[in-house]
């Protein structure tokens, strides 16, 4: 089979789970013999298309200058050169199927070039974008979780928010048409594809609560990378009880509920926090002056780094404050024999079981989160009885097989 993956973004420039899920899940099907090809958007100045081989893939970087949070968004229903771009390249991979990603900075053209041309395609879920613009369901105004677009009128307020510019209220009303014009694009692109996959039961409920249909939602759960073999080493003895957050460093990511959480367990632990400190200064900041002195922040961590660090820590936390599409970090945990204190939240409460491998805790909650936290300290069989209810992860390659026979079954019709 030939395979064309679209994705909004890739390695190296971008390192986010979409990213590592299409590096993991391609190499996979190459190494199965299949011909793979990757074609994303790079955010640079200028323009132009540039090829490369990673391994056994393929693969297409186009560029058509950098990109604001409003240029993303008008991207989706024009851009001629991404568009002229990706027609060059399907005229010289010729795939049989096309896997979309993401499309988000890209043009909806391009899936009407799909359709011109009677491909096949499936979209893989990562998010909430294709309902929600800001993709995460979590308002700009407000930070609270939304259910999605009431009339498109709390979508114009998330904008406004997002563009810092309170001054222009009054134009609200104009904004309503461009972002139910956005959605009726992308509806009928998820409506014409063949098969939604969902990596998670929570996704694939809230789909369908949208209106997708039962039988074009497919559940097929992520699978983990196999951790290198140099990080395979015993745990590090130490009387410290180690905690661990390794993720994005934003506010939807409950960071500072943890930081606050932490002040008051004991000074016989210490907190790792691992992330990105570039994404969002101000808010690095703000968890800086709130951590105590047993916080130590490590900054953007490698992904052999990210091994090395969890197989030192007794414990991740998973505080999130929006719904997760599936979280990579807990599969990460559980492979390394590490158990998960995470919010009771969207697809971490189905992930997570409370009192088996981890911990669930309500959302936002600083209190209920210490808690959980001190009940390390206070119940000491608990980490160890935790340790061993992890189960089995599953893995790229166990994922990948599934992901192979959708592709041969929609080729098949």
């Amino acid at each position: 089979m030939r395979i064309l993956h679209l994705v909004h973004q890739y390695l190296p420039e971008q390192v986010g789970g979409t990213e590592l899920y299409t590096h993991w899940v391609t190499r996979s099907l190459a190494g199965h013999g299949q011909d793979v090809a990757i074609f994303y958007r790079r955010y640079a100045t200028g323009t132009g298309l540039d090829y490369r081989t990673d391994g056994d893939r393929q693969v297409w970087a186009v560029w058509s200058g950098q990109m604001s949070p409003r240029d993303r968004f008008l991207a989706t229903f024009k851009e001629s050169f991404i568009l002229d771009a990706f027609c060059q390249v399907l005229d010289r991979f010729q795939p049989e199927l096309v896997h979309i990603q993401h499309l988000m900075g890209l043009p909806v053209s391009l899936v009407d070039q799909l359709r011109q041309r009677n491909l096949p395609y499936v979209i893989t879920l990562h998010d909430y974008w294709w309902v929600c613009a800001n993709a995460q369901l979590v308002t700009n105004y407000s930070q609270q979780l939304c259910d999605g677009p009431k009339l498109y009128l709390n979508c114009a307020r998330c904008a406004l928010a997002r563009s810092g510019q309170p001054q222009l209220w009054p134009a609200l009303p104009a904004l309503i048409g461009p972002l139910a014009w956005r959605n009726r694009l992308l509806w009928r692109v998820m409506h014409t594809a063949h098969k939604l996959i969902a990596p998670s039961e929570f996704m694939r409920n809230w789909y369908e609560a949208q209106g997708i249909p039962t039988d074009k939602l497919q559940l097929i759960p992520h699978g983990l990378d196999s951790p290198p073999r140099r990080a395979k080493q015993t745990r590090k003895s130490s009387s410290l009880l180690r905690f661990a957050y390794i993720g994005g460093l934003s506010w939807q990511k409950g960071v500072h509920v943890l930081l606050d959480a932490f002040k008051g367990v004991d000074d016989q632990a210490e907190l790792w926090v691992a992330g990105d400190e570039s994404a969002d200064p101000g808010y690095v900041s703000s968890l800086r002056a709130l951590a105590s002195p047993n916080v130590r922040f490590l900054g953007k961590l490698t992904r052999e780094a990210v091994w090395d660090t969890l197989y030192q820590v007794d414990v991740v936390v998973v505080p999130s404050m929006w719904y997760e599409a599936f979280s990579f970090i807990v599969s990460e945990a559980f492979a390394a024999g590490v158990p998960v204190v995470a919010s009771r939240l969207g697809p971490l409460a189905y992930r997570v079981h409370d009192g088996v491998d981890g911990l669930l805790v309500p959302p936002d909650d600083s209190q209920s989160l210490q808690n959980a936290l001190t009940r390390f300290f206070e119940e000491p069989g608990l980490l160890p009885k935790l340790q061993a209810g992890i189960g089995p992860v599953r893995t790229v390659e166990e994922h990948a097989v599934e992901i192979e026979a959708l592709y041969k079954a929609i080729l098949l019709l």
